[in-house]
């Protein structure tokens, strides 16, 4: 195969890629904007599912935010392709204050203090029950709409221009080099 690797990557060289990537975080970003940029879509269509795959990444359902990305995108007419790239809003990084805020407003919107809810996790969070997961994830459940609506909303504003900005950019060049390609016949 052409572009396959002579040794295939161990699974755990592949998680520490994923956690951490081989180059930078800011090259890994910059190769993201790329591609939203190199869509071929309208900004609106583009911006519209990139928008829904932040939503979907603010979520606490990890595993499947690539899924509820192309299902949202798709019923709200977005692009596909700029969802699944949306997702990456969700990374190592912003997690922590995603779950942390979906929690606190989750709690503001049941009516409740945030309540400490002692959880065991030294047999792992795969072997414990929904009934134990549930005080937590109910709350950061439903303070995921708002936060996730409000992620969305100023993504597909930040992406939408910057869409269109790029997009324009690239007719200007194209007419340019048609005309000195007229000019010079």
């Amino acid at each position: 195969m052409l572009f396959k690797r002579r040794e295939a990557e161990g699974w755990l060289g592949w998680l520490r890629v994923q956690l951490w990537p081989r180059r930078s975080w800011a090259r890994s970003s910059r190769y993201v904007v790329h591609r939203i940029r190199r869509i071929s879509a309208s900004p609106h269509a583009i911006a519209l599912g990139f928008a829904a795959g932040a939503f979907a990444a603010v979520t606490p359902f990890l595993g499947t935010h690539l899924i509820m990305a192309a299902v949202i995108a798709w019923m709200v007419g977005g692009s596909i392709v700029a969802a699944l790239l949306g997702t990456f809003i969700g990374n190592p990084l912003t997690y922590p204050l995603f779950w942390y805020s979906t929690y606190e407003a989750g709690n503001l919107m049941l009516g409740k203090e945030a309540e400490a809810h002692p959880i065991d996790l030294s047999d792992g969070i795969f072997k414990m029950s929904v009934d134990q997961l549930w005080p937590i994830l109910k709350p950061m459940s439903l303070g995921s709409i708002p936060i996730g609506f409000g992620v969305a909303v100023l993504s597909y504003f930040v992406v939408k221009v910057m869409v269109e900005a790029y997009q324009r950019r690239r007719r200007e060049l194209r007419a340019r080099e048609e005309s000195e390609a007229l000019g010079t016949q």
